[in-house]
């Protein structure tokens, strides 16, 4: 008696899942850390072209679990410093400008300058913070922007817990090393609009972004070869392998049959 085996049944490959996850996985950890890497105290725009007058906004995360952002004091430079300096109004908060006698006096441009602004800051009225995750924005109005080939704004941010932490760390020249608590930095130079994250930060989000395109890629791959799959098993098959006809081998012959 000849013994019929039932077809096979190719089962989906299980690659795909495991590539999917992996790779959204990765994409994940690649956008949270551009987020990680973008959560300083940081100027924006951070160009400004030499002799201009331009609008600076330090723009302020909080980073703590624990306790809201309720302070913030930014250092201008004296040794070139800017001749105007006025502080746009934030609800809320109380700004307070320090200037420092200038001793010899410095000249910036047509100016000749016997004092300068050496500080700001803003302080949170009572009930007033910034929350872990959300940010706000100090704007001042400055110029004109000295000659040089950057300005440095080390700033310290104070948190209502009584912590403090300063950014204050420069890079060095020729150093591509990511700094924990890098200060806000102007570069003096031809102005572009630059709003958002930049260097490694930007190259994370892109990198972020192509791993959730692969993944999506991955996913959409592995449901067209599932549905392939489905469509070679032939009808009437069903999960214990048999193909819905009597197994030859254990069926009885029919009534009056030999």
């Amino acid at each position: 008696m000849t013994t019929v085996q039932p077809p096979a049944i190719r089962r989906p490959a299980r690659v795909w899942p495991r590539l999917t996850t992996l790779v959204l996985a990765i994409g994940v950890l690649l956008v949270w850390g551009a987020g990680v890497a973008s959560a300083h105290v940081t100027v924006n725009p951070n160009t400004a072209a030499p002799g201009s007058y331009t609008k600076l906004t330090f723009r302020v995360p909080t980073e703590s679990a624990t306790a809201t952002t309720v302070k913030l004091t930014v250092k201008l430079p004296t040794d070139h410093p800017f001749p105007s300096v006025s502080v746009m109004p934030v609800p809320g908060w109380t700004a307070k400008v320090t200037k420092t006698a200038l001793n010899p006096p410095v000249t910036e441009g047509r100016f000749n300058l016997t004092e300068a602004v050496s500080s700001i800051t803003w302080t949170a009225d009572d009930g007033v913070g910034i929350k872990l995750d959300e940010f706000m924005e100090f704007s001042v109005s400055v110029g004109p922007v000295p000659d040089v080939p950057s300005m440095t704004f080390p700033a310290d941010q104070t948190y209502s817990d009584g912590s403090v932490v300063s950014w204050n760390e420069v890079a060095k020249a020729g150093s591509t090393a990511e700094l924990d608590h890098p200060a806000p930095v102007l570069t003096i130079g031809a102005a572009t609009a630059d709003d958002g994250p930049s260097g490694i930060s930007w190259v994370a989000l892109i990198l972020g972004i192509v791993a959730v395109a692969l993944g999506a890629v991955a996913v959409a791959v592995a449901v067209a070869g599932a549905r392939r799959n489905a469509a070679a098993v032939p009808a009437g098959v069903g999960a214990s392998g048999g193909d819905g006809a009597a197994d030859p081998r254990t069926s009885s012959p029919p009534e009056g049959s030999p």
